[in-house]
């Protein structure tokens, strides 16, 4: 054993060549059809399966570089809030938790906020990180959204939320709920500016994320086949106690319904998101019926100028009758003195009468 082991397998070892280290994520199976996909062709489909169209998941980073422009964009740091405000602690602590997944995401909490442009046209991104505690909203998330928001109304850009989470994150109990109200606000911040405010839900979207910000789009987005729900399925059927229907909670389930804007490929994303922002961006220009904007409405000038026009025409006619029956008037009453009373055709009215008899008696005296 010791002549096969120490002098027959070197030799074979050195005739073959010395074995290589072959990496351990060259392939990997698609979740939906089970079919094995090459990392190098998955990465050029943008981690889209090519047998059966299944989107799998993106790192945050993937996910901006796919929707900016060349994939370049500028990172915006976002205010430090309080760590562990409760002190909280479970099998860990939180701020344990928080620095275990710094260190396997290199991030300081679960989001990205970026500035740069989709085809063309300005944008800020709050992209949700989910390998950072499933991408769960705490402060910092709130406060992201909200610098976001600042951004883009300061800059005029349209301001776009890829959410990808599980909900509040209860290790900050009441002030994880209170950034639900506070992403409102911020939201609120970009309608008042007449800015574009979009929502790209992504697998999965739920918890108190669905129930906040995620929903109150101008627009909403979803990938295929998305998660999108407030309660998970089994927790809903256990509390009706019915069964729920196929395909419930996806993307194209919500579609359907009428719950969500569009279902959209990855590979089209970009391309849709930026023909959306330039058509919300655009301004109406004011009416001007010879092609010249001044200040105002033109549409109302053109409306005014008419009608003003109209009333002098009307008036100008309503002088002109009067005119017509004042000169009347007068030759009548000029006819009536110069001739005799019974070579008139018109027979005069009483007044006309005393006047004449008036006339008659001051001749006679």
């Amino acid at each position: 054993m010791n002549w096969l082991s120490n002098f027959i397998r070197p030799k074979i070892s050195s005739l073959v060549g010395a074995k290589k280290d072959v990496p351990d994520n060259l392939w990997q199976k698609c979740p939906s059809c089970d079919g094995m996909l090459f990392h190098r062709d998955l990465s050029e489909a943008q981690n889209v399966c090519y047998h059966c169209g299944h989107h799998l998941p993106v790192s945050v980073t993937e996910r901006l570089a796919i929707l900016f422009d060349d994939g370049a964009y500028k990172e915006i740091k976002v205010r430090p809030v309080p760590v562990d405000p409760l002190r909280f602690k479970d099998r860990k602590r939180y701020t344990d938790r928080l620095k275990e997944a710094q260190a396997k995401t290199k991030r300081a909490d679960a989001f990205i906020v970026a500035e740069g442009t989709i085809k063309g046209q300005k944008a800020v991104i709050m992209a949700f990180d989910f390998a950072f505690m499933g991408g769960s909203m705490g402060a910092a998330v709130g406060e992201a959204i909200l610098v976001g928001a600042q951004t883009a109304v300061a800059h005029k850009a349209a301001f776009v939320v890829v959410p990808s989470s599980g909900g509040a994150r209860m290790q900050e109990g009441m002030v994880s709920l209170m950034q639900m109200p506070r992403s409102i606000i911020a939201v609120n911040m970009v309608k008042d500016a007449k800015l574009p405010y979009i929502v790209l839900l992504t697998d999965p979207t739920t918890g108190g994320v669905s129930a906040s910000f995620a929903m109150v789009g101008d627009v909403h987005i979803a990938e295929p086949g998305a998660m999108i729900g407030f309660a998970g399925k089994r927790v809903i059927q256990e509390t009706i106690r019915e069964a729920l229907p196929e395909g419930f909670q996806t993307a194209e389930y919500l579609l359907q319904h009428g719950m969500i804007d569009m279902v959209v490929p990855r590979k089209e994303l970009a391309d849709t998101m930026g023909r959306i922002i330039e058509i919300l961006m655009v301004k109406a220009k004011p009416y001007s019926p010879k092609g010249k904007s001044g200040s105002g409405s033109g549409l109302g000038k053109f409306v005014k100028g008419k009608a003003n026009g109209a009333v002098e025409d009307k008036a100008k006619a309503a002088g002109a009758v009067a005119k017509k029956a004042g000169i009347a008037a007068k030759a009548k009453a000029i006819k009536e003195i110069a001739l005799p009373r019974e070579l008139s055709n018109e027979k005069p009215n009483d007044a006309q009468e005393n006047v004449q008899q008036a006339g008659q008696e001051a001749r006679a005296a």
